[in-house]
Order: C-alpha cells, then sequence, then structure tokens
C-alpha cells in the first residue's frame, strides 16, 4: 500500500472516532489505581463506590480469594506456556472442572481462558448444515459469534417471546438436530430466561437447550446453582456455558458443562481450547475455593438479594425508570446516548462509579446507567449512591427540582 493509502487508512479511522464522539457514543475508560471492590480508587486518587462491576458476590477483591490464587501459584507456578492437550493440564484444573459439575449439578466440565472462547468454541465441532441452531434476539455477542462460525441454519426468536420460540422450531422441524441457545440471563436488562417454558419446548419439539450463566453462576436459584436452579430445571438443560470471572472470583476463565459425550468432542475439536493456553494456575486455585465456599453456605447470595431488592425500591421511589425484575443488573433508563453519557460523568463527580449503555450495545432510543449490585455493598454506601442519583437526577433535569 502506498503512504497516500496507508494515510487515508488512518485518516477514515479517526474520522470514525470523531463522528463517535460527536454522537455521544464514545467509550471511555475509567482508570483503577486499586483493588476491584464495593469501593475503588480512581487514577485521580477519589475514592469512589463501585456500581458497576460484575463482582456480584464481592469476592473480587476478597482476602480468602486472594490467598487461594497465592497458594495456588507457589504450588504450580505463574503459567503453563501451553495448550491443554501438550503439557497444560496440572491436577487443579482437573479439579475445578470435577467442582464445576457438581456445583452445577452436570456431568462434565471444561474450562476456557474466557468465557467469550466458550461460547465462540461451542456451536462448530457439534453442529453442521443439517443442523439448526434457535437464538434468542438478545443474546450475548460471543453466543452470536459462535453461532456465525457454525454451517448450522440460524433461527432467531423474539427476545424471551416463547411464541416465536415456538415458531422458530417448527420452522426447522426438518433439520436433523435442533439446539435453543439463550443466555440465563440478559447482562443489559436484567431479564431472566424463561427457562421452564424451553425446557418444556424443547421436550416437545425434540430440541437441545443450551444456557449462558454468566450472569448467573454464583447466586440464582436457592443455592446461587444458576438459572436452571431459579427455574426449576435442573437436570433439564443440556449444555451451560458460564464464566469464572464475574462472580465465581472475577478474574479470567470460561466452562462449558455438559455430558461426557459432548465434553470429550469439545476436547478434540474447539479451537479456542486447542489453541489457547492452559487456564493461569492462580485463577484456577481461587476459583476452586470459590465454589467450595459457595457449596458451603449461601450469606453471600443472600446478601447480594436484599440489596438488590432495597436498591430497587428505593430508587424506584425517588422517580427513575428502571427495568423491571429482581436481578442484582438493574437498568436505569435515559434513553439518549449523550444523556447517559453526562450523568455517568456527574455520578463520577458525586463519588460513584457507573458507565453509560448505548447503541449499538442496545438498541437505539434505549440508553441507560448500569447499575450492578453487590454483596459487599454496605447499607450506607447505597443510600449514599441513591442521595446522588437523586442530586444529579434533578441537575440535569431528569428528576423535577425541589
Amino acid at each position: 500500500m502506498s503512504e497516500a493509502g496507508k494515510q487515508a487508512f488512518f485518516d477514515g479511522l479517526r474520522e470514525n472516532l470523531e463522528q463517535l464522539r460527536g454522537q455521544g457514543l464514545y467509550k471511555p475508560e475509567r482508570v483503577l489505581a486499586s483493588r476491584q471492590g464495593a469501593e475503588v480508587v480512581a487514577a485521580d486518587g477519589r475514592t469512589l463506590i463501585n456500581m458497576c462491576a460484575n463482582n456480584y458476590l464481592g469476592l473480587s477483591g476478597d482476602l480468602q480469594t486472594q490467598q487461594a490464587a497465592i497458594a495456588a501459584t507457589e504450588r504450580y507456578g505463574y503459567g503453563l506456556s501451553s495448550v491443554r492437550f501438550i503439557c497444560g493440564t496440572q491436577t487443579v484444573h482437573k479439579e475445578l472442572e470435577a467442582a464445576l459439575s457438581r456445583f452445577l449439578g452436570m456431568p462434565d466440565t471444561i474450562l476456557y481462558a474466557a468465557a467469550f472462547d466458550a461460547n465462540g468454541g461451542l456451536f462448530e465441532p457439534l453442529f453442521d448444515e443439517n443442523d439448526a441452531i434457535i437464538s434468542d434476539a438478545l443474546n450475548h455477542a460471543s453466543i452470536i459469534d459462535g453461532v456465525r462460525l457454525c454451517k448450522a441454519a440460524r433461527y432467531r426468536y423474539q427476545h424471551n417471546d416463547m411464541a416465536d420460540l415456538e415458531a422458530q422450531l417448527q420452522a426447522a422441524a426438518d433439520k436433523r438436530h435442533k439446539v435453543i441457545a439463550t443466555d440465563g440471563v440478559f447482562s443489559m436488562d436484567g431479564t431472566i430466561a424463561q427457562l421452564d417454558k424451553i425446557c418444556d419446548l424443547a421436550d416437545r419439539y425434540g430440541a437441545l437447550v443450551m444456557i449462558d450463566e454468566c450472569h448467573a453462576s454464583g447466586f440464582m436459584g436457592r443455592t446461587g446453582r444458576g438459572t436452571h436452579e431459579h427455574h426449576g430445571v435442573m437436570g433439564r438443560v443440556d449444555i451451560i456455558t458460564g464464566t469464572l470471572g464475574k462472580a465465581l472470583g472475577g478474574a479470567m476463565g470460561g466452562f462449558t458443562a455438559a455430558r461426557q459425550e459432548v465434553i470429550d468432542t469439545l476436547r478434540q475439536k474447539s479451537r479456542p481450547y486447542l489453541f489457547s493456553n492452559s487456564l493461569a494456575p492462580s485463577i484456577a486455585g481461587a476459583s476452586l475455593a470459590v465454589l467450595e465456599r459457595l457449596s458451603a453456605s449461601t450469606e453471600l447470595r443472600d446478601r447480594l438479594h436484599e440489596n438488590t431488592a432495597y436498591f430497587r425500591a428505593e430508587i424506584a421511589r425517588i422517580g427513575f425508570t428502571i427495568k423491571p425484575g429482581t436481578h442484582p443488573v438493574v437498568p436505569v433508563m435515559l434513553f439518549e446516548a449523550p444523556l447517559a453519557q453526562r450523568f455517568a460523568a456527574r455520578m463520577f463527580e458525586l463519588g460513584v462509579l457507573l458507565s453509560g449503555f448505548f447503541y449499538p450495545v442496545v438498541p437505539m432510543g434505549q440508553a441507560r446507567v448500569r447499575v450492578q449490585l453487590s454483596a459487599a455493598h454496605t447499607r450506607a454506601q447505597l443510600d449514599t449512591v441513591l442521595a446522588a442519583f437523586a442530586q444529579a437526577g434533578r441537575e440535569l433535569d431528569i428528576l423535577p427540582r425541589a
């Protein structure tokens, strides 16, 4: 490429970035100078109440989690410099896979470097042009990308719409194998998939059920096993993918849990598994300790749901529009992207860390700030956040001025 051609390429990127800034769609990154937690220290030295992390159980900066990671590092080292099938499998990996299987109530589990890889490497080894994947319209990008890599026929049903799901199952009637793919919990809205009805439809039409539990494992359901426990369908879901990077410790790592035939096939053919380094021993060891802790007590799960119920009631009482539900993801609807950006910036000034979400992450005209509750939040911290919401809401003419 000529120098002029290269310059045209870079100029085009610069123009696109400036267009994003002008539309209020540019996503800034907040730099932290501390560990993750209910409170964090910003790069400018200010302490902020953190309301936008996936740290649902407060375990990301937890000392017990840290000590388990240190212990695993001391025993197993820093990393493997290898993929699993060459020389990158340690006993801690096998122990974690077994513990995840027990926790989720599934026969077997395979670990990935990230949950994105778990979804990206799931469909292509298992399904081909003779099969069909029926996917919720609001599924996570990793599911969408995983489906794109597969040659199976693709069907999409309207979000959480069981009538449309049934229509798509009927449309795929001539396919050999059918799999319904859905998030267990949809991260932008906090919507919980209707897994009981999905499993009923799957039984009726001879389909498999796959769920992504990234925003559910560890705290949804009576003992925190996930959306399948929440809806009473443990044993009826065929494939579960999820993450170790949210409620289950907050570092990195993903997994897929299913019958042994499925897991063995993924070990042989799933490209992100075959061509990525093994999960760091520190993450595997810490995640194993987290699962042991969650299996022994529901204290953190219970505290999270108490915080969620309190915040949802109070933010609605103040006058903000929120997406209804019971999940600790609480979308506070502002509708316009520039307003969501200004609101998040003002909350940052008031000592609260939040992020604005807007198109293309959410539909056009559905911009919001997404609050995420944690078991680590105290009632005093939540009251401080609610007061900041009220102040910013009045200043930006979202709420009536006193």
